[in-house]
């Protein structure tokens, strides 16, 4: 289970105000919260953006857990991030996917007993040019994760080509001041190249495809107010594997910002059919820290 840990890392960030008194001088909240995979952005999808609240002159960083549950799965994720100037996001991921029931599901034909899955994820974000407040065209950036599987027994079985995989993106985000109802909206679009057979978790390539392609990837979020932020994702998925088709991810998520040193984010999410067990929705919840 996840609550303990969260309870221990908000009492953490919340009793010790003085070890992140100076956690950086950019505005409150544009360093969005934390992916799945480490980089700064929604839940799904990586933003522009870059994590923490460091500036020109500053660093700064981000440590992060993260559960989903949907009706067959469930993932945790424990992430940390460090911001360079505002200018380059390095950031380490590690991903547990539980999968009891697709193991029951395939042990009979593959003689499967693994119950979990664990995938790694380093990854670096390099801000291009432009700012997500102040300029017309938003702020742009380029970034690269590497995902390295735990475990190839699973993906092998199922038909993946490789046990680990590169994904490269490219994103912009900008903020349109009261822009809904007098309220600011922030809206990124990400373009990325992978492999990648359900973000990585079931492998890279398959028998259908083993090749790069291009995806593309939206979010779009509405400030009710400085620390309220309400919205929705969409993630295009490539198509790789014969053994079961991929679909699209996405979620319609809140995320409170109560203080500078903290971010929640909750999200019903809608995965579709994961390795053929169907319509996986479920609940998301994750807590980043800042310093």
């Amino acid at each position: 289970m996840m609550i303990r840990p969260l309870v221990v890392l908000t009492l953490a960030l919340w009793a010790a105000p003085s070890a992140f008194a100076d956690i950086g001088s950019r505005i409150w909240a544009t360093g969005g919260v934390t992916t799945i995979e480490g980089a700064a952005g929604g839940g799904l999808v990586p933003w522009a953006l870059l994590g923490s609240y460091a500036s020109d002159r500053e660093w700064g960083g981000t440590l992060t857990l993260s559960r989903a549950e949907v009706d067959d799965y469930s993932l945790s994720v424990t992430g940390a991030g460090l911001n360079w100037n505002n200018r380059i996001e390095v950031t380490v991921a590690r991903q547990t996917l539980d999968l009891d029931s697709l193991v029951f599901t395939l042990k009979n034909g593959f003689g499967l007993e693994q119950d979990e899955l664990n995938q790694d994820i380093f990854g670096a974000k390099l801000r291009l040019f432009g700012d997500v407040l102040y300029s017309p065209w938003g702020q742009w950036s380029a970034g690269i994760q590497h995902k390295r599987q735990g475990d190839f027994t699973v993906p092998s079985a199922i038909g993946a080509r490789d046990d680990s995989g590169t994904d490269v993106y490219f994103g912009g985000s900008k903020l349109f001041f009261a822009a809904v109802l007098n309220r600011n909206l922030l809206v990124n679009v990400t373009t990325r190249g992978t492999r990648a057979n359900q973000g990585g978790l079931l492998g890279f390539g398959g028998d259908r495809n083993n090749s790069y392609e291009w995806m593309v990837e939206g979010s779009v979020g509405l400030f009710l107010n400085r620390q309220w932020l309400v919205g929705g994702e969409y993630r295009q998925k490539p198509d790789n594997l014969g053994f079961a088709a991929e679909d699209d991810w996405w979620d319609v998520f809140v995320a409170w910002v109560p203080d500078r040193r903290l971010a929640v984010t909750a999200a019903l999410v809608n995965l579709g059919d994961v390795a053929t067990l169907e319509d996986q929705q479920g609940f998301y919840l994750s807590l980043q820290g800042s310093f």
